[in-house]
């Protein structure tokens, strides 16, 4: 029910705009993961209990599709309880609400967790996403034995809820038992708007998940280690070349694609997957950066300040090619970014965390993010930057990698018991 919003969209231009700097520098930067915030990240922020009742008026609204009724909701300076003691009289002549949303509204019984991956389901409706159902129900279940790791993830993302095992569910991985497991994928993008009152198209983009061949392959070359202190002076030793399969030889890779590092949108999508490092750290997921090109003093600018991990070189362009189906994604500046209101906005989403920027090098090859099972088990997701500025949700990111997580703890389980049973006999 819940349709595809912006930040600034979902926190309008009431009591909570004031707070939109803070949640930017605090990582609440995306829609599904500002509604998963509980009482306890309320009171870090300082919120007052009259942005408290606004955030889990929005939320309940976003979750049904009535945002048109946001604003005057929260203008009336009732609490979401208190809304619900209303009449249907009082709900229609106080917000002109519609009596077919005054059922939506007061229908409690469809009660969506905050948090169910929303964008997973709006770009499936809008046929922007390409996704195997396959993934066996027995599988779900069996992945309850990594429930340890799954409660540390808990407490330290605030992105888990019952609901989102059932989604993913639905939209990961064909297991094949042969080698380990075969990842199939689903590919995810923002949704599509029109440009310049539809005289200009936006791109189309593939629905194909990149073959592992195409990925496998490539050849790559460290420019920087993972940061830690007295590290700098190994940025100017020059490493050779490797090929990309090497990355993800023995665990899990999150591979994210930059258009430019001094891009200020590129510079805070990189901030904020790497600001979670300790979260795929304990799923035991890597992060790698890419470029396409190599600037010294970008890269310089770009690491550690704002991703302290390895950063990767490929000259061939060819992660690129693979997002964009065998073909380098490009779109010009003025079709791509001025006539483009949602690059805009991810502009002015960007600009709010106060991030420097420059203008150095090529900024019009688009980017995006895979993520990459361990040896050869493929591709399971891979997120393509439709418009300039999109960020791939990290909370569609760190589920996908949890699931992961919970596959393999189940085939090593079942080896693990395996060889103790051949053992005996």
């Amino acid at each position: 029910m819940a349709s595809s919003f912006s930040v600034e969209e979902f926190i309008g231009n009431g009591i909570l705009k004031e707070l939109l700097p803070k949640l930017m520098e605090e990582g609440w930067d995306d829609v599904p993961t500002l509604k998963v915030m509980n009482s306890e990240d309320m009171d870090s922020l300082h919120m007052t209990v009259r942005q408290k009742d606004a955030l889990g008026i929005r939320s309940y609204l976003h979750d049904r599709g009535l945002m048109q009724y946001a604003d005057k909701l929260e203008d009336c300076g009732k609490s979401l309880p208190q809304l619900f003691t209303l009449s249907t009289l009082d709900l229609a002549s106080q917000f002109d609400m519609k009596r077919g949303h005054i059922a939506r509204f007061t229908n409690r019984t469809r009660c969506d967790d905050s948090f169910k991956i929303q964008t997973i389901t709006a770009r499936n409706r809008a046929n922007t996403m390409h996704r195997d159902d396959s993934i066996p129900k027995s599988t779900s279940t069996l992945g309850s034995t990594s429930s340890n790791s799954n409660i540390m993830i808990r407490s330290r993302s605030h992105l888990r809820s019952n609901a989102a095992s059932d989604t993913i569910e639905q939209s990961m991985i064909d297991m094949k038992i042969k080698d380990g497991y075969t990842f199939k994928g689903i590919v995810a993008c923002e949704p599509a708007e029109p440009r310049a009152c539809g005289c200009v198209k936006p791109p189309l983009v593939s629905d194909q998940v990149a073959p592992y061949s195409a990925i496998e392959n490539i050849s790559v070359q460290k420019l920087t280690p993972e940061y830690k202190i007295g590290m700098e002076p190994l940025v100017k030793t020059k490493a050779p070349p490797l090929k990309a399969s090497e990355l993800w030889r023995d665990k899990p890779a999150v591979i994210l694609c930059l258009r430019r590092p001094g891009c200020i949108m590129c510079r805070a999508e990189a901030h904020q997957l790497f600001s979670r490092k300790p979260i795929f750290d304990a799923l035991g997921v890597q992060l790698f950066a890419v470029l396409h090109e190599h600037i010294e003093s970008e890269v310089r600018d770009f690491w550690p300040r704002y991703w302290g991990g390895v950063v990767l070189l490929d000259t061939g362009r060819d992660f690129y090619k693979a997002l964009g189906g065998g073909k380098l994604p490009k779109e010009k500046f003025l079709s791509g970014f001025l006539l483009n209101p949602r690059a805009i906005s991810n502009y002015k989403r960007a600009k709010c965390i106060g991030i420097g920027q420059s203008f150095k090098g090529e900024g019009e090859i688009k980017g995006g993010l895979f993520i990459v099972g361990s040896r050869k088990t493929g591709i399971a997701y891979q997120f393509i930057e439709r418009n300039f500025g999109d960020w791939a949700p990290l909370a569609e990111v760190i589920e996908i990698c949890t699931q992961m997580q919970q596959v393999t703890d189940v085939y090593l389980m079942l080896f693990t018991v395996s060889i103790s049973w051949l053992l005996q006999y």
